[in-house]
């Protein structure tokens, strides 16, 4: 009997055959039905880059409410804040229905899903995604019929629930009709490639880019703000830090140029202390260079005590790559600076002012507060999610670790 292993899994390679059009694309709303688990989602939230709103769609609610917290931001989302702003949100509803939040959108993935209506319904399902939502672009994947025969033991469809299984050729006939009726164009792919003389009968899953006869991707997204849903409900909405936030902004900043002075700071004592012990040589310390406001290298300016306040030279800490990227030049840093009461600052604005003591307990203290600040921010997620998508993904899977 022929055997068909599949290494990575299939339900692997179609998230990644998503996650790849979305590298490429860049995406800012994006779209999942049949999002069950949120496998997809897990995956496709790490792509902060261009994604700015990300939607799971399910008739399902008990299986969302049990796996929603694991889209909740981490610790580290908190602590290293991305540039773009993200919001993840969770509906219970219906690829059928005509919710009107759900216009606009780049990128609508139907991920496995179409098999699973009943035959008479897939119109409805291609009126209502392609004719009434009218995203940038669509992708769909379904099983390909003509490779069933390559699956070990199978009788009958894939899954239990699936109400139909396509051949290339219905799929592709459906494909099309759907881009003359809407104004769409569309590619055929898919994963899951069977070896040798078995070729012939295509991917084992069987995938459809579509692509709105307008200009592209993103353009979709121009125009209209979000809307709350009135067919769908809402099951859950979360919203990451980012430096879009100006509150979050100016913390992240405050902290990064707390650091860099600290770390000046700790090693212009440390010199100190070695220079005033006679049994200890301390060779010349090569230093970070300095840059002016247009980002060139220039002569650095040392750090100096004053009575018991160490002086780090702003420029240094201007310095400092993460400090720069979040600020962007010397002025700016200054003027954020004077706006924030946990920096010292000198009265000509050219050095933050820190104690020449040590205050170790100020520190900790600090710390301790944040971290509790974190806890209540970020939600706990549970533990590790069953991506297994459909019966013969499991049995596949187990063929390729063979």
């Amino acid at each position: 009997m022929t055997t068909t292993p599949f290494s990575p899994p299939l339900y692997m390679q179609r998230y990644q055959f998503v996650i790849d059009y979305v590298k490429t694309y860049r995406p800012r709303k994006v779209i999942d039905f049949g999002c069950a688990e949120c496998c997809l989602l897990k995956k496709l939230k790490f792509h902060r880059n261009c994604i700015q709103l990300l939607v799971g769609v399910d008739i399902n609610s008990v299986v969302l409410l049990k796996r929603m917290h694991t889209l909740a931001p981490l610790v580290s989302d908190y602590l290293q804040p991305s540039d773009g702003p993200l919001t993840i949100e969770l509906y219970q509803g219906s690829v059928m229905e005509r919710e009107p939040c759900t216009k606009g959108f780049d990128l609508v993935t139907c991920v496995e899903l179409i098999e699973h209506l009943e035959l008479e319904d897939v119109e409805r399902f291609s009126e209502v995604v392609f004719g009434y939502m009218a995203p940038g672009a669509v992708i769909v994947s379904t099983p390909n019929a003509e490779f069933n025969p390559l699956l070990p033991g199978l009788r009958g469809f894939r899954n239990y629930d699936h109400k139909f299984e396509w051949t290339r050729a219905e799929f592709q006939t459906w494909a099309h009709r759907v881009c003359r009726e809407h104004g769409y164009s569309v590619q055929f792919t898919g994963v899951g490639e069977a070896t040798s003389h078995w070729r012939d009968v295509g991917f084992c899953t069987q995938i459809a880019v579509f692509q709105r006869n307008f200009g592209g991707v993103n353009q979709s997204m121009s125009n209209g703000e979000h809307l709350e849903p009135s067919v769908y409900r809402l099951l859950y909405r979360v919203v990451y830090p980012s430096l879009c936030d100006n509150n979050i902004y100016q913390k992240t900043l405050i902290n990064e140029v707390l650091y860099e002075a600290q770390h000046l700071r700790q090693q212009w004592l440390m010199r100190e202390k070695m220079n005033n012990n006679v049994h200890f040589y301390t060779p010349p310390i090569m230093e970070a260079l300095h840059y002016d406001a247009e980002g060139n290298a220039c002569e650095q300016q040392p750090v100096y005590q004053q009575g018991g306040i160490i002086c780090v030279p702003l420029a240094r800490v201007w310095s400092c790559p993460r400090v720069r990227a979040l600020c962007g030049s010397l002025q700016r840093l200054r003027e954020e600076l004077l706006e924030d009461e946990r920096v010292r600052i000198s009265a000509d604005g050219s050095a933050l002012n820190l104690p020449a003591d040590d205050d170790d307990d100020d520190v900790e203290e600090e710390e301790e507060e944040e971290e509790e600040e974190n806890q209540q921010n970020v939600k706990a997620a549970p533990g590790a999610v069953n991506n297994t998508e459909e019966d013969w993904d499991r049995e596949l899977g187990s063929y390729g670790d063979e």
